[in-house]
C-alpha cells in the first residue's frame, strides 16, 4: 500500500477514537477519499477485527454479533505500553505471558461499547482461575479502554480492605505511576472512598484525566459514590465509564444492600460498561437474566487457562478431574501427588465440633499437622539454597471461620516453633526430618518440573535461620498483625478464615492445612489459597486435608471443564447469553452456591444421545459384587439367546452379540448396582432414556452386547459368563484414597472400545471418528459393554498413586454408548442447573427455547 493510503488508514483509526465505524466511513468521504480507497480501507478493519474474533484465546460469546471498534493497541498508545515494558522488566516474557495477556485483553475491550456512542449500559463477565491473572487481565483492559477514551474507572475490590488496599496498589504502580499526569485518584492505598469537593471538576471538559476509584463492596462506600456521582451529573454525559466488578460473584449477587447499590451506581452513569471478574461464577450464571441485573447479557468470555508448566497451579493440576463427554479417559491426569490425607479422627483435634466448643478450645498439634509444618519449614529452607522464585514463604492453617479459635493456636504453634529451634542438634531429631524430607521429594521428583532436588544437608544450615524469621500470624477481622508482604522478605505461618479466603494473595504459599467446612461451590473453591503460580518451586507446594474435601475438588475441577467448554460450544453455534446458558453439574453434598443465588435456577434438560458412560466407582461388598456378575451372565445368557448374530473372538478377549432387544438390557440395568457416586449412570434416567427413544423415535430397540477382555487364558485367569463364553479379567486398579467401602478407578474403558462392534472401528483415529462412523453403520443402535475385572488388579509400585484394587470379589464394570440421535432427540433431567432463559423474548424466527439449555 503507498504512503498516502497509509496516511487515509490512520485518519480512519483517528476517526474511530471519536466515532463508530460508520460514521467514521462517511467522514472519509466528507475528506474526499476515493470509494475504492474507502473499500479498501473496510477490507483492512474487517481483517483486522476478524483476526480479534477469532483470538483462540479466550473465547466468547457475544450478543448481537456487532463489529467491533477496537482493533488492538496503537503507536501513540501510553497507557497499555507502559503496563507491557513494566511487566517485562519485572521477569514477564513476551512469549507466550506478554502477548497472551495482549490478545486476551484485546478481545475483551472489543466486547466494549465505543466511548463516543451517545448513551450505553453494558454487562459482561469473564471467567478466569483462582489466583492465575485476573487482576493483571482487568489492568490491561483498563489501560487499553483509557487509551481509547474511556475517562471513569471505578473497580469494586471485594469486601475486605486487605484486597481493596492490594488492588490500589497493583493499579497505582502498573497505571498511575508511569503516567502520573493522566490519572487523577479518588482512592488511596489507606483510604477508602470519601466524597471530594467540587466533583463536576473531575468530569468537566477541560480535564482530561483519567479517574481511578478503588472501593470496597460496602454500603457506606457505595452510597457515598453514587451520591458524589450524582452531584456532578450534568458533567457525566459525555464521561464513559469502566466498571470492574472483582470477585463479581461476592456480595454482588442476590444481596440485600449491595446488589441494588451497585445498580443505582451503573444507572448514574450515562455511559457505563460493567465488567465482572470472578474464577467461581456460579452465582453470575443464575442470576434472572429478564429482571432489572446484574446478568451478563452481552458478553461471557473465558481467560486463557495458564499451565503448570508456566508455574501455575489450578484445581486440576493438583486434584485431577474426571472426563467430560468427547474426551479420551488417557488424556486426563489424576493431579500431582501433592495431596495428604487428614484423617477424620484429626478434625475435631484442630476445629471445634460445636459452637458451643469454641470457647475454650484448645488445638491439638496432630502428627499430620507436625508433618505439614515441618514440611513448611525444610521448603522453604529449600528455597532458600535454590535462591530463585518468590521471596516469601507462607503457610496456611485454615481449620475454622471463627477468630477465638485462630488465636487458640498461638500458644501452641509457637511453642512448637521454639521446640524445634532447640532440638536441631538432636540427632533423633534430624533423622525425622531427613525422612520426612526424602519422602517427599520423592512422591513429587523435582526434574518434573525442571528444578533440581535439594538435598537435606544443602538445607539444614538454612534451618537455623528459617524458623527465627518464621512469623505466627492470626490474620482475620479482628487481629491487627496481618500479613504484610511490602516491607521484605516474610516467612510466616497464617492462621485465619475468611479474610484469608477470597482475592487475597498469599506469597509464597507452598503448605496448606486445611479442614474448613464448606456448603458451596464458590466458597470452596475460593478457600483454595493454594491455586497460583509458584515459578521456582513448582515440586514443593503440600497440602493437608481430608478425604472427602480431596474428592469434593476433584469434582469441582470437573464442574469448571464443564462449564467453561459450555462457553466455547455455545460461541460456536452463533449463541449469545440471552439465548442460551451455561449448564452447572450438581453434587449430592454440596450447593452450586448460597441459596438465596439459585432461586431462579432450573434443572438443565440433557441427552444421552452422542454421549459414553461407564462406571468407575464399585462397592468393596462381596455381595454387591457377586450380585452384578448375576446380572451381568443373565444378559450375557439372554443375548446369546436373541440375538441374530454373533462375534465370537476369544483370542482377542472379545465377544460380540447383535441385535439383543432392549428389554433385555432394560433388564439388566435395573439389576445391575450403580454406585451411588457414579451420577452420570444413573439407571432410572437411563432406562428412562431408552424407552422415550424406542417410543418416540424407534430408536435404540436394538442393542449390541460387547464383552471386552484380555485373549483368553486359563481356567484360573478367566472369567465365565456363559457356557462358551469366557475371558480372562483385564487389570483396572484404584486410586490411592483412605476409602473403605468403595474403590475408584477413575477410568473402565479405552476410547477403541467404542467402534468394537464396528466395521473398521479399529481404524478409527478419534472418539468424534468413532461416533461419526456408528453414525453410518448403526445410527439407531445402542452398544453395551461388560468388563470382567480382576479382584487383586495389582500393577506393582509402577504408578505410586494407584493400588491394587483389592476387593473380595471379581469386578463387571459397565459403558454405554449412545448413538447421536437423527431427529428430535428424547431429553431427561440431568444433574445440572442453569439460567432461566424462559422470560426472555428474543425476535428471531422459529426459535425454541427447548433446543437451549433452558436455565436458572
Amino acid at each position: 500500500m503507498s504512503d498516502e493510503f497509509e496516511n487515509i488508514y490512520d485518519t480512519f483509526r483517528a476517526f474511530l477514537d471519536l466515532f463508530t465505524p460508520a460514521e467514521a466511513v462517511k467522514r472519509l468521504e466528507q475528506i474526499g477519499a476515493s470509494a475504492e480507497t474507502i473499500q479498501q480501507i473496510r477490507e483492512r478493519h474487517e481483517q483486522q477485527t476478524l483476526q480479534i474474533k477469532e483470538l483462540e484465546e479466550p473465547r466468547s460469546v457475544v450478543m448481537g454479533n456487532r463489529d467491533t471498534w477496537y482493533t488492538g493497541p496503537r503507536d501513540n498508545d501510553k497507557c497499555w505500553p507502559a503496563m507491557a515494558k513494566l511487566l517485562l522488566k519485572s521477569g514477564w516474557s513476551q512469549d507466550p505471558a506478554i502477548d497472551s495477556l495482549d490478545d486476551s485483553s484485546s478481545r475483551i475491550v472489543s466486547l466494549l461499547n465505543h466511548p463516543r456512542e451517545p448513551a450505553f449500559s453494558a454487562r459482561g463477565l469473564t471467567v478466569g482461575y483462582v489466583q492465575s491473572g485476573k487482576t493483571t487481565n482487568f489492568t490491561a483492559v483498563m489501560a487499553k479502554a483509557a487509551d481509547r477514551g474511556y475517562k471513569l474507572f471505578i473497580v469494586l475490590a471485594g469486601i475486605h480492605n486487605g484486597l481493596r488496599r492490594q488492588t490500589q496498589a497493583r493499579l497505582v504502580q502498573q497505571l498511575v505511576e508511569p503516567n502520573p499526569t493522566l490519572w487523577s485518584q479518588l482512592t488511596g492505598l489507606d483510604k477508602d472512598f470519601t466524597p471530594r469537593e467540587n466533583p463536576a471538576s473531575y468530569f468537566g471538559g477541560n480535564n482530561k484525566t483519567r479517574v481511578l476509584c478503588v472501593v470496597k463492596k460496602n454500603a457506606t462506600v457505595l452510597r457515598k459514590l453514587t451520591n458524589w456521582l450524582t452531584e456532578a451529573s450534568d458533567h457525566l454525559q459525555d464521561c464513559p465509564a469502566l466498571i470492574i466488578d472483582d470477585e463479581a460473584d461476592q456480595a454482588t449477587v442476590a444481596t440485600k444492600s449491595i446488589n441494588p447499590l451497585i445498580g443505582k451506581l451503573l444507572d448514574s452513569l450515562p455511559k457505563s460498561a460493567y465488567v465482572g471478574y470472578t474464577a467461581s461464577p456460579f452465582a453470575n450464571l443464575l442470576i434472572d437474566p429478564s429482571a432489572k441485573d446484574l446478568y451478563p447479557e452481552d458478553f461471557i468470555v473465558n481467560l486463557p487457562k495458564p499451565t503448570e508448566l508456566q508455574g501455575y497451579f489450578g484445581t486440576e493440576v493438583l486434584f485431577g478431574r474426571d472426563t467430560i463427554d468427547g474426551e479420551d479417559p488417557e488424556d486426563i491426569d489424576d493431579g500431582f501427588d501433592m495431596i495428604r490425607e487428614v484423617p477424620k479422627d484429626d478434625v475435631s483435634c484442630v476445629r471445634p465440633a460445636k459452637r458451643i466448643e469454641v470457647e475454650g478450645f484448645t488445638p491439638t498439634i496432630t502428627d499430620t499437622l507436625r508433618d505439614a509444618i515441618n514440611y513448611f519449614w525444610l521448603s522453604t529452607a529449600a528455597r532458600r539454597v535454590r535462591g530463585t522464585g518468590n521471596q516469601h514463604a507462607t503457610m496456611l492453617i485454615h481449620t475454622s471461620v471463627n477468630t477465638v479459635v485462630h488465636e487458640s493456636f498461638r500458644a501452641p504453634l509457637e511453642y512448637l516453633q521454639a521446640k524445634m529451634r532447640g532440638a536441631l542438634g538432636d540427632t533423633e531429631v534430624l533423622d525425622g526430618l531427613r525422612e520426612l524430607w526424602d519422602a517427599e521429594t520423592a512422591r513429587v521428583p523435582a526434574e518434573t518440573f525442571h528444578e533440581q532436588k535439594v538435598a537435606f544437608e544443602k538445607l539444614l544450615p538454612e534451618l537455623p535461620s528459617v524458623l527465627d524469621d518464621c512469623r505466627i500470624i492470626m490474620d482475620n477481622s479482628y487481629s491487627t498483625d496481618r500479613l504484610d508482604y511490602e516491607n521484605g522478605p516474610v516467612v510466616a505461618i497464617a492462621v485465619g478464615g475468611n479474610t484469608l479466603s477470597r482475592g487475597l494473595t498469599l506469597e509464597g504459599l507452598s503448605v496448606s492445612y486445611f479442614v474448613r467446612a464448606a456448603s458451596a461451590y464458590d466458597t470452596l473453591l475460593q478457600m483454595g489459597r493454594w491455586f497460583g503460580y509458584r515459578r521456582g518451586y513448582a515440586d514443593l507446594p503440600r497440602i493437608w486435608m481430608t478425604d472427602e474435601l480431596r474428592e469434593w475438588f476433584r469434582h469441582l475441577a470437573t464442574v469448571e471443564a464443564e462449564m467453561r467448554r459450555d462457553i466455547d460450544v455455545y460461541m460456536s453455534e452463533d449463541k449469545n447469553p440471552l439465548t442460551f446458558a451455561v449448564r452447572l453439574r450438581t453434587h449430592p453434598a454440596l450447593r452450586v452456591t448460597a441459596a438465596a443465588k439459585m432461586k431462579n435456577a432450573v434443572p438443565a434438560a440433557s441427552s444421552y444421545g452422542g454421549k459414553r458412560v461407564q462406571t468407575r466407582y464399585f462397592q468393596t461388598d462381596s455381595d454387591w459384587l457377586l450380585a452384578n456378575q448375576e446380572a451381568a451372565k443373565e444378559l450375557v445368557a439372554a443375548a446369546a439367546q436373541t440375538g441374530t448374530k454373533q462375534d465370537r473372538r476369544p483370542r482377542d478377549g472379545r465377544f460380540v452379540f447383535r441385535n439383543v432387544p432392549h428389554e433385555h438390557v432394560i433388564n439388566f440395568l435395573e439389576k445391575y448396582n450403580f454406585h451411588k457416586r457414579s451420577q452420570e449412570c444413573d439407571a432410572g434416567l437411563i432406562t428412562d432414556y431408552i424407552r422415550k427413544r424406542v417410543r418416540n423415535a424407534g430408536a435404540l430397540g436394538r442393542w449390541n452386547v460387547a464383552i471386552v477382555g484380555k485373549p483368553v487364558g486359563t481356567d484360573e485367569e478367566n472369567f465365565k459368563f456363559a457356557s462358551g463364553v469366557a475371558v480372562k479379567r483385564v487389570i483396572r486398579t484404584r486410586l490411592d484414597t483412605s476409602e473403605k467401602d468403595y474403590v475408584d478407578i477413575k477410568t473402565l474403558m479405552s476410547t477403541r472400545d467404542i467402534g468394537v462392534d464396528l466395521i473398521g472401528g479399529h481404524n478409527a483415529r478419534s472418539e468424534e471418528d468413532l461416533h461419526a462412523e456408528r453414525s453410518r453403520q448403526l445410527p439407531d443402535v445402542g452398544l453395551l459393554l461388560l468388563y470382567p475385572i480382576d479382584k487383586d488388579s495389582d500393577l506393582g509400585p509402577s504408578k505410586p498413586s494407584r493400588k491394587p484394587l483389592a476387593v473380595p470379589q471379581h469386578v463387571v464394570g459397565v459403558a454405554l454408548v449412545f448413538p447421536y440421535p437423527g431427529g428430535d432427540d428424547s431429553t431427561v433431567e440431568w444433574n445440572y442447573v442453569s439460567a432461566d432463559l424462559s422470560g426472555i423474548d428474543i425476535e428471531e424466527e422459529d426459535v425454541s427455547l427447548l433446543e437451549v439449555e433452558e436455565a436458572e
